[in-house]
């Protein structure tokens, strides 16, 4: 497993996911720390499809002396992907035999991958696994790093969990990394982010400390596995929706948005599930929504969990 060493040619690393999941934070925390050690830094970004639900990508390069703001196709030193199918469709920008690829497994399914809105049936996601990618790459993680970060409390720090595994492969202290992070993020959030940055910064030195056979394992830890074609639940268990009435604005974007007819604004102008037997867990109104107020959990075991 390569780490990356300071010369004379500028590295390359590219950061994707989707809107909404922190790609422009990861981009500026790594371009900050860069500056921070001496290197001249070149930050390239798209995020016009920032709303969430749209692919959005950084590139940044460091180095002695950087021209050029964007990275070739196959020229990524690192692939930093906050989720699984963006992983997939930004792979090949990698260095194709010393690249390093570091991704959460989480599984956005944008609406338009819903072959049918219909309850269990068959979605049009990626469906490698992480085993099958990680067999074709010569150093790579995969991990369920939104998973780990719900366990600490909030969803939100999956991107800070793969900077802890990103700051294995690039020779820059902890600490350092740990200053960067903690100026950037709001200040409540700070203990939660540090805890996020060491858990996935031990599970990439675990990783790197094992065997080849228990590395293999381990890089698998937490994966999410891949997205059936049949759900193998009931269909009434199939979605729920959290909707914190504190942060509703009653702007009824939600209410206007869904295909389904399914929402509603209740007597105190807040949004309500007023049909679930309706509902699909197609997302639109979690994506949709300016204040975050609507969280979908299309599995019963998540769903549980927040009932």
């Amino acid at each position: 497993m390569n780490k990356m060493t300071s010369s004379s040619e500028p590295k390359n690393v590219l950061i994707v996911g989707v809107g909404g999941q922190g790609v422009i934070l990861v981009s500026k925390i790594l371009a900050t720390l860069c500056q921070q050690q001496g290197f001249q830094v070149k930050q390239s970004e798209v995020h016009g499809m920032a709303k969430r639900g749209g692919g959005v990508f950084s590139h940044v390069r460091f180095g002695e002396s950087v021209w050029s703001p964007t990275i070739p196709k196959g020229g990524a030193d690192i692939l930093v992907a906050l989720e699984w199918a963006e992983a997939l469709r930004w792979v090949n920008f990698l260095k194709p035999n010393d690249g390093t690829f570091i991704s959460d497994t989480q599984h956005i399914v944008p609406p338009f991958a819903c072959l049918s809105r219909k309850r269990s049936a068959e979605v049009g996601y990626s469906r490698e696994t992480p085993d099958e990618i990680l067999a074709h790459i010569n150093d790579g993680y995969a991990m369920d790093a939104t998973g780990i970060a719900r366990e600490l409390g909030n969803d939100r720090a999956a991107n800070t969990v793969l900077l802890g595994v990103l700051s294995t492969a690039l020779e820059f202290q902890a600490d350092d990394w740990r200053n960067v992070i903690s100026s950037f993020v709001p200040p409540k959030t700070i203990d939660i982010n540090m805890k996020a940055f060491d858990q996935g910064r031990d599970w990439a030195l675990k990783v790197k400390d094992s065997p080849d056979d228990a590395a293999r394992h381990l890089r698998s830890e937490h994966a999410v596995p891949t997205v059936p074609t049949k759900a193998p639940y009931d269909a009434h268990d199939f979605v729920h929706l959290d909707i914190n009435p504190a942060w509703c604005k009653s702007c009824d974007i939600c209410v206007k948005m869904c295909p389904e007819r399914c929402l509603q604004l209740d007597e105190n102008l807040k949004a309500i599930l007023s049909a679930p037997d309706r509902c699909t867990g197609c997302r639109i109104c979690e994506w949709l929504c300016p204040d975050l107020a609507i969280t979908v959990y299309r599995t019963p075991e998540a769903a549980a969990a927040c009932a």
